[in-house]
């Protein structure tokens, strides 16, 4: 499990520092437009890559559920999310901000378990817990900024969440792939109507800076964060990806002359146990997989994908169109692609 949590927690470096950033950018661009920038260049940073793995491997049609799925993320995720963050940023302190995104956590683990099989257990949801008392603490630090910047950032989580449970059961496209959709369908419709609004072409300078973050920051975590979860679960990949807020928080310290307390110190130490608690969760019973065929990074020193690549090693990440046999077995396992089944009942 070691290489998707050091794969969701890189992605949340890059989004925390995206924060920071976007506040020294909205000083030049209007929300909408600063929104639509930054995801036109996660989507235009994807490009090369999404060409490079085409080439490597055919094709198939998305399936109706996966164009569903991935039809909400980018209306949730890619075009209301970033607009109700950018205008919360735009009426409180990127610390603050920052700190408040670890609403998100919330939303993606109630939502998952909620509508999405995400299964967690006892660790699991102390791993919760206390990441989201390590966001009051620093909270309560900050003070009240202000209900309606609240009020946008916790909106702007909820969409988030939703959005990353939608992503993490996509399994038609790579996470290049959905990435490069979501930035280029959300970019476009809100960079459209940034432009409508303010009736004027951006700056040069700016609007290259915001394409080069979105590229990067965004892109990047985008992109990582979805190859974690598919992996790991949305809640366990969101847990980790809170540390983001507290990255964002010290970027913001660094960056905007913004001075830290012993709280926040305290609630990093919180989060890091938090996370620990996560890593400790082992949850295994006997189940079931249907037959099936499908598109996601995979390895095959694990018990589900068994086909073979002569001369590659098992430990190798990889993504290619392959088909599982029906199968019942017991392993411990998360809520991976591979298993979304009930908990209801026994057996």
């Amino acid at each position: 499990m070691t290489g998707p949590v050091l794969i969701a927690l890189v992605s949340a470096a890059l989004f925390g520092l995206a924060t920071p950033l976007s506040k020294i950018l909205l000083g030049s661009l209007s929300q909408f437009q600063l929104a639509g920038l930054l995801y036109l260049g996660a989507g235009l940073g994807m490009a090369p890559l999404v060409a490079v793995g085409m080439r490597k491997r055919r094709h198939g049609r998305i399936s109706r559920g996966n164009a569903v799925r991935l039809g909400a993320a980018v209306l949730l995720g890619g075009c209301a999310g970033p607009v109700l963050l950018l205008l919360g940023l735009s009426m409180a302190r990127a610390s603050s901000v920052s700190l408040w995104l670890n609403l998100e956590l919330a939303a993606t683990a109630v939502l998952g378990a909620l509508f999405f099989r995400d299964h967690l257990d006892p660790a699991g949801w102390a791993g919760v817990g206390g990441a989201l008392l390590a966001g009051v603490l620093v909270t309560v630090n900050e003070g009240s900024a202000g209900i309606a910047p609240a009020l946008c950032v916790a909106a702007a989580c909820a969409c988030w969440g939703m959005d990353n449970n939608l992503t993490a059961l996509i399994d038609g496209l790579t996470p290049q792939e959905i990435t490069l959709v979501k930035g280029l369908g959300a970019g476009a419709v809100n960079f459209g109507i940034g432009m409508l609004s303010a009736r004027a072409l951006p700056q040069a300078g700016p609007a290259l800076s915001s394409l080069a973050l979105g590229a990067v920051c965004y892109g990047g975590s985008i992109a990582l964060f979805i190859s974690a979860a598919q992996r790991i679960g949305a809640a366990r990949g969101q847990v980790l990806f809170a540390s983001a807020p507290f990255l964002g928080t010290a970027f913001s310290f660094l960056l905007l002359s913004e001075s830290p307390t012993w709280l926040h110190l305290a609630a990093a130490v919180i989060l890091a146990g938090s996370i620990a608690l996560m890593r400790l969760g082992r949850h295994a019973h006997r189940h079931a997989h249907a037959a099936t065929a499908h598109i996601h990074g995979h390895r095959h020193d694990d018990q589900h994908h068994t086909h073979v690549h002569p001369g590659t090693a098992t430990s190798l990440l990889h993504s290619h169109e392959h088909s599982h046999e029906a199968l019942q077995h017991e392993h411990p396992h998360l809520p991976d692609l591979h298993h979304r089944h009930p908990h209801g009942k026994p057996g």
